[in-house]
């Protein structure tokens, strides 16, 4: 049988070929076949000729890595290190920007095809960014001793071996800086970088966020103990060498767990959080809150998202996984009454503050899961006219989908981080009685494979 099956695969590990590559996975690999077995080649574009050394034979396909462009793509540029593809922050970086927008495109169009069946939702080219370097507000940075000393950088792929990293392009430079300046203060006071094989060391991770229109910064540091050695002077030194600095935080984490922040933490500066502006609102951001990453983009996704609602001042709406009332509150100001739910109490408790501080008063927040509450809301009879969606990358739960079509909205907005699951839930809408109107992409995350989306669905009249 194994013999067999030797004979069924043509390449062997380790071994020399040639191939072409003919198309980019959803990741960003290359795609080349030999005698119709496929290979996924990291560093690859589609129309390229290539020397490869295969690393990896599985039954149905294997990976190569490149040892000689013998045809080079039109479309490649000149990427900037291995390093961002050895720990897979930036997978495309070697795709013209250009042609990264037209993959993004391609891709939500074919998941919406094999996967939900819709073969004719107009998807829209993505929207992009005019820089698309640089754009990130958030680092988490992993800390571990590397050569007898305290390091930050990044995880190679599928490991947890720490690649040193200075400058991750992605994020805003001040970013990159606060991140240097932290470790070196850490250095100083001989602060202990966790092992994870030993469940040792005092620092695990330096987070950092910051405002984009603000400038503030907000520095994390996560511990495996409850007592930060040196804390006071570390405070003392990150304040005089970062001054935008208005938050520090010390997040104890102290399972063994790949999770990054623990439950308790402690303000060792200012308070637990930073302001930020967008789509006109001001934002207090805590360290535990999920927010959008990229700024600029994101008031390109939520003004697209508060178009396709089609407001006029009548109706209500609820905006379903409403983090800290970033959409919430643009969709207040155009509706009679929002709803605002999400599971994270920390995020509710900004979120009501950040109502009451941009003066918005028709908008009622709660902390529930979203997919529970809104079953809840459709058996007491509750009249929605829009129901707004931004889940996580699971997407929408059953049950969040069968009292959705119980409630019967006019439309739904869905914002999906994931086209995958964006597609399974447009099926299952679409099978409800709702017609999906159209897909517009959003470019969240230059250089990366990742993609952002917001759709449009009409309750259909019968």
């Amino acid at each position: 049988m194994s013999n067999k099956n030797k004979k069924e695969i043509p390449v062997e590990k380790n071994k020399i070929y040639e191939v072409k590559v003919t198309d980019l996975s959803h990741q960003g690999l290359g795609v080349a076949h030999i005698d119709g077995y496929p290979l996924f080649i990291e560093n690859a574009l589609p129309g390229e000729e290539l020397k490869i050394r295969i690393t990896h034979v599985g039954k149905r396909m294997g990976h190569g890595e490149v040892l000689e462009l013998l045809k080079k793509s039109p479309h490649r540029v000149d990427q900037l290190e291995d390093m961002h593809f050895q720990s897979g922050t930036m997978p495309l970086q070697h795709l013209e920007y250009k042609e990264q927008l037209k993959f993004k495109q391609q891709q939500v169009k074919k998941l919406l095809e094999k996967v939900g069946g819709l073969t004719d939702v107009p998807v829209f080219e993505t929207i992009g960014m005019e820089h698309p370097y640089g754009y990130r507000n958030k680092a988490q940075i992993p800390v571990r001793e590397m050569n007898g000393q305290l390091t930050t950088g990044f995880y190679k792929k599928r490991s947890h071996d720490l690649i040193p990293i200075e400058d991750f392009v992605i994020q805003h430079p001040e970013i990159d800086q606060a991140i240097l300046i932290v470790r070196d203060i850490l250095r100083k006071y001989d602060v202990a970088p966790y092992n994870e094989e030993t469940h040792t060391g005092d620092i695990r991770h330096i987070l950092v966020r910051r405002g984009h229109f603000t400038g503030e910064l907000m520095i994390v540091l996560v511990t495996n103990s409850f007592v930060l050695p040196h804390a006071q002077e570390i405070v003392t030194d990150i304040k005089k060498e970062i001054p935008q600095v208005v938050s520090i935080v010390q997040n104890i984490n102290l399972d063994k767990t790949n999770v990054i922040l623990g439950k308790q933490a402690m303000v060792l500066f200012g308070q637990d959080y930073y302001t930020d502006e967008l789509m006109n609102h001001t934002f207090k951001i805590s360290h535990q809150s999920f927010y959008q990453v990229n700024s600029e983009q994101t008031e390109k996704l939520y003004s697209v998202a508060v178009d396709y609602a089609q407001l006029t001042g009548d109706e209500i709406v609820v905006d379903a996984y409403s983090g800290i009332g970033t959409m919430t509150l643009s969709l207040a100001e155009k509706a009679k009454q929002v709803y605002g739910v999400e599971i994270v109490p920390q995020a509710i408790q900004n979120a009501t503050t950040n109502a009451k501080d941009n003066k918005i008063s028709n908008v009622i927040f709660e902390v529930a899961d979203a997919g529970k509450w809104l079953v809840k809301k459709a058996k007491a009879g509750l009249k929605v006219d829009v129901v707004v969606v931004d889940p996580p990358r699971k997407g929408l739960a059953p049950e969040f989908i069968d009292a959705v079509l119980e409630m019967h909205p006019e439309r739904m907005v869905y914002v999906s981080c994931n086209p995958n699951t964006l597609a399974r839930d447009l099926k299952l809408l679409s099978e409800g009685g709702y017609a999906v109107e159209k897909v517009q992409p959003v470019d969240m995350f230059p250089q990366t494979y990742h993609v952002e989306c917001v759709a449009l669905l009409e309750r259909r009249t019968i």
